[in-house]
């Protein structure tokens, strides 16, 4: 509880005698308040002005200036604070309203039928995009091939992202416009997969997907502007009031800047630079951190995309995949002498690095790459992350909390890799993969994110997969693995106070206490007091960013 006392209560308005609030000020009661400052303090009512909180702590204390003060009466729903989405793709999902949405698919009929359902009868010549296909689960079954996409669509290019965006299916107009061919090398980094023929099948990994998504009509900043605008609000529809957005290109840079300096971003972002991008970084690291004073707007990390996906066999692991390891082509999409560039530079400039890594061999090398990075500065405040920490070796968790090195996590990517992950690492590595209490076990921390638009996104079903380790319908039964399942409490940490930490800002928001930014979300239920089966159903009634409702579009 805070400021049950009339003395501090006065302090906090700074008031010259007790009983006068300015009447800007609202008064938040009627439910429960999760103030997040610890792992489920609660409290009875919250007061907000200017965009802030002002105090927290008893309703019959903070009611006694009712009369002066606007009031939001919950009417029995609860407050938390504002979600952080410490790892998102804003821009995708606002641009998939353009796309084909092609999640759940299993095969290329499906896929055709989708195509055929958002672009009945498209001009010939027009480039047709979808997304969400899933490589993990085809790498298992068999990739498609193009022939379905042929028939379907002769005369137009097709080019279908995966979900999580380490494969490519495209049909032969898209493979004649690009000039591939069967006789068309794979790049460095990449593969075209081939038919028993030596034609190509249409399905492109890692790297490889380039050779056609170069061909594809970019949007323009206008677009991408309103896409990102569109993203925003979805997310703040579902209780984000800030969201990471993982790797920045140069084109989504120009997009926030103009947005945050025109008002038009309804939550707060935290910018990651696309890492891989070396002439933006050279730009960067030139121009320096960029924050804003509203903390609308903040640019001061790097995305580096490192090793590939674990579905789609292109993860580095130190041993070979346990499944058909003659398929498997670990990619590493930039050396560890570029990372360690980017590294020192950060040090030195104090940018944050977050690398992707997945397999063991991606998150040892990574890691390492810290350690001796850090070492020149061994009490700098860096907040270093590493995205995913999906599979990692036993002696990952002490180093990464001997460093304080951060792990985001995405429960949606533990669940719905359940159905294959065993397979492609065995029953001993899978002991160190998605090994979320091992993490906190050891003191490391841990933050928990969507990295949207792929798989379910939404917190609410964020929370249900990261403390029930199963999905919507129930399965695996009891859950995966779920001596890794995080407490309700943890995982809201990892939500929301945590994701804060991670980004700098735990000083501005990610709990409702006096000082700190009015960033919460009224809900429907106390996800701290109803049956864990049913946190997915939890809705999200309305969306306050510095103390005012994000107003749907």
């Amino acid at each position: 509880m805070f400021l049950r006392s009339s003395p501090i209560l006065c302090f906090i308005f700074a008031l010259a005698a007790c009983g006068s609030v300015p009447p800007t000020a609202l008064l938040v009661y009627g439910g429960d308040i999760v103030t997040g400052s610890t792992l489920d303090s609660t409290v009875e009512a919250m007061l907000v002005r200017d965009g802030r909180v002002l105090a927290v702590g008893d309703y019959s204390e903070l009611s006694q200036h009712s009369d002066q003060l606007e009031a939001l009466d919950l009417k029995g729903a609860t407050v938390l604070p504002g979600i952080v989405d410490s790892h998102a793709h804003v821009r995708e999902l606002g641009t998939d309203a353009v796309k084909a949405n092609l999640v759940g698919v299993r095969n290329t009929q499906q896929m055709v039928r989708r195509l055929q359902e958002k672009f009945p009868d498209p001009e010939p010549g027009t480039w047709l995009v979808g997304q969400g296909w899933d490589e993990g689960a085809f790498a298992s079954t068999g990739y498609p091939d193009r022939m379905a996409l042929d028939n379907a669509y002769p005369n137009n290019p097709i080019y279908l992202e995966s979900l999580h965006g380490f494969a490519s299916f495209v049909n032969g107009r898209a493979l004649e416009i690009a000039g591939i061919d069967r006789d068309t090398p794979d790049p460095e980094v990449g593969q075209i997969l081939k038919r028993v023929s030596g034609d190509p099948s249409g399905v492109l990994l890692t790297l490889a997907q380039g050779l056609v998504s170069r061909h594809v009509p970019p949007f323009t900043q206008a677009q991408v502007e309103s896409a990102i605008v569109a993203g925003l609000t979805t997310m703040a529809k579902a209780g984000v009031t800030s969201v990471h957005e993982a790797g920045m290109k140069p084109l989504d840079v120009a997009a926030y800047l103009n947005l945050a300096e025109a008002g038009q971003l309804p939550i707060r972002v935290y910018g990651l630079l696309d890492g891989n991008n070396e002439p933006l970084m050279q730009e960067w690291f030139a121009r320096g951190k960029y924050e804003r004073d509203d903390a609308m707007l903040a640019i001061r990390g790097i995305k580096v995309f490192y090793d590939g996906s674990l579905g789609s066999r292109t993860a580095m692991l130190r041993a070979a995949y346990s499944d058909k390891p003659d398929e498997a082509r670990p990619t590493e999409r930039i050396t560890p002498a570029a990372v360690r560039s980017l590294a020192d530079r950060a040090v030195d400039r104090g940018f944050q690095m977050a690398v992707h890594a997945i397999g063991d061999e991606g998150n040892d090398r990574t890691l390492g790459i810290y350690e001796r990075s850090l070492e020149v500065a061994p009490d700098v405040d860096h907040r270093w992350r590493i995205e995913h920490a999906q599979v990692v070796l036993p002696d990952f968790f002490d180093r990464a909390a001997r460093l304080k090195v951060i792990s985001s996590v995405q429960s949606s990517h533990a669940v719905g890799d359940s159905v294959w992950a065993e397979l492609r690492l065995g029953p001993e590595r899978i002991r160190y993969a998605y090994a979320w209490q091992r993490l906190l076990g050891a003191g490391a921390p841990l933050i928990l994110n969507s990295d949207l638009p792929g798989e379910p996104w939404t917190p609410m079903e964020t929370l249900y997969f990261a403390v029930n380790r199963m999905n919507r319908q129930g399965f695996p039964a009891g859950g995966w693995y779920p001596d890794q399942a995080l407490s309700v409490s943890e995982a809201l940490h990892a939500m929301t106070l945590a994701g804060a930490h991670s980004a700098f800002q735990d000083q501005q928001i990610g709990s409702l206490e006096p000082g700190k930014m009015a960033d919460f979300v009224v809900l429907s239920a106390n996800p701290l007091k109803i049956d864990q089966a049913k946190l997915a159903d939890i809705a999200v009634l309305s969306t306050w960013v510095a103390g005012k409702p994000v107003k749907p579009e």
